[in-house]
């Protein structure tokens, strides 16, 4: 069994957290990964992108070519039609249905939430207002993790919250406490 996985955002939003809670549990399930970043626009509010290829078999390449995505988990509406051609037949595209403005001529709103709900798999939530809600304003990123948790094949809710523990417990008290709450609140998000 093999997913193919894109994660994608804008600088500061998270992505590689994500990236790194799902290397964690692969690697605790014993599973093959290969991940490839790209990340050199990240402290300017640039485009963040992370390749992650998981496997019960041996992986050679570390880039997913185009078409053969299983899923991209985007933090920001626009970032994820940024690599639709990326995307499988089959593919799901779970996503922040809040833009994050960042540029003078960012996309219609209307359209782009358009676009994205003419994909056949889509998932959106307002991931900033989730965590918000439960007063975790900086964990939305968990909360798109817990949001795509149950289309994972290879990985189970229960591995990433035992990879959220072991990812967030040496950076400060609470976190990982609060990253947990996060992601169930992604998890049970209707």
């Amino acid at each position: 069994m093999k997913q193919d996985i894109i994660i994608c955002g804008v600088g500061g939003q998270g992505t590689l957290s994500i990236a790194t809670v799902i290397g964690e549990a692969a690697v605790a399930a014993g599973l093959n990964i290969k991940q490839a970043e790209v990340h050199g626009m990240s402290q300017r509010g640039g485009d963040v992108q992370s390749h992650l290829r998981l496997s019960d078999e041996p992986i050679y390449a570390d880039l997913i070519k185009a078409g053969e995505v299983d899923m991209i988990l985007a933090m920001e509406p626009m970032e994820a039609l940024r690599y639709v051609q990326y995307l499988s037949k089959d593919g799901w595209i779970v996503t922040s249905s809040k833009p994050f403005i960042n540029i003078p001529d960012y996309p219609d709103q209307q359209k782009l939430m358009a676009e994205l709900a003419s994909f056949p798999h889509v998932v959106s939530q307002d991931i900033e207002a989730l965590a918000s809600e439960m007063g975790y304003p900086r964990s939305s990123n968990m909360v798109l993790l817990g949001m795509a948790a149950s289309l994972l094949k290879v990985l189970s809710p229960e591995q990433l919250r035992s990879a959220i523990d072991t990812v967030f417990k040496s950076k400060g008290e609470g976190l990982a406490e609060t990253n947990t709450a996060a992601f169930d609140a992604g998890l049970n998000a209707k």
